[in-house]
């Protein structure tokens, strides 16, 4: 994303392979379907690599390094905002098909600019950003599937903002409209919860981020782990594991609560 101005409780029933029952609800969402309404790209009843691999480069379950989001947070560090290069929206060479240069605005608030500024958003990039993107990290990019990816690519990112959005919830009176500051693509940097993961269910995520939230000049980190779930009905389903990193005292008295919270919920109901 660049900016622009102008738990278990789950979207879908997934089959996720990470067993949550020991997380926290708000720790996990589960987000299924493509948006854009094609069917899967990835042919599931064959023997071969998974939704997030053949789309994204990805090894969600080998716990060795992986590629990641395909959109680099990480390499080019020519916007601070984002670690991404700046990315261009011209063809790319041996490139067929004419892809959309038209950017997406998302729903999620940038913190630069006047804080009342409601149009002040994060921006997404286009199919063709996207696919020159791929390109320049020797990833497969089948072009007729780049909108879909794209769709999946935001979807993502708007399911876990709202998720953010919850755990700010306890802080409204505090802050009204928490803003994203920044983030970072760390692919290859097992956070301790997916690591645990990786030891008990030989499951780890494909991707992770971490999300620097300004809670009205004050600044939270957010780790994002993606996971790829069952597919259901020939579409892809991806489980994104949203909490406040343990970063200060507050935080962590954000998680044990909700903790507590879901705890009471499972035992003694509402």
């Amino acid at each position: 994303m660049s900016g622009a101005s102008g738990n278990e409780k789950s979207t879908t029933t997934s089959g996720c392979p990470v067993d949550h029952s020991a997380m926290s609800k708000r720790d996990s969402i589960a987000v299924g379907g493509a948006p854009h309404g094609s069917e899967c790209p990835a042919d599931h009843s064959k023997q071969g690599p998974s939704f997030a691999q053949s789309l994204f480069g990805t090894k969600a379950t080998s716990g060795k390094s992986s590629s990641g989001c395909p959109v680099d947070h990480g390499d080019g560090q020519i916007n601070p905002l984002n670690m991404m290069p700046n990315l261009t929206q011209e063809k790319h060479d041996g490139q067929k098909a004419e892809l959309s240069i038209d950017r997406e605005l998302s729903s999620i608030p940038r913190a630069t600019g006047a804080t009342e500024d409601k149009d002040n958003v994060w921006e997404y990039p286009s199919s063709q950003q996207f696919y020159n993107a791929l390109a320049r990290k020797n990833m497969a990019a089948p072009e007729e599937y780049i909108d879909v990816m794209v769709d999946i690519h935001n979807f993502l990112n708007e399911g876990a903002w709202n998720e953010v959005l919850k755990w700010e919830a306890r802080h409204k009176d505090e802050c009204k409209m928490p803003r994203l500051s920044r983030l970072q693509g760390r692919p290859r940097d097992l956070s301790p919860m997916a690591r645990m993961s990786g030891w008990f269910h030989g499951v780890r995520p494909f991707d992770r981020h971490d999300w620097y939230v300004d809670r009205c000049g004050k600044q939270i980190r957010y780790v994002i782990d993606y996971y790829e779930g069952a597919p259901e009905n020939d579409m892809p389903v991806f489980n994104l594991v949203v909490r406040p990193a343990i970063d200060d005292f507050g935080s962590l008295a954000d998680r044990a609560k909700q903790l507590w919270a879901d705890s009471k919920e499972k035992y003694f109901g509402k």
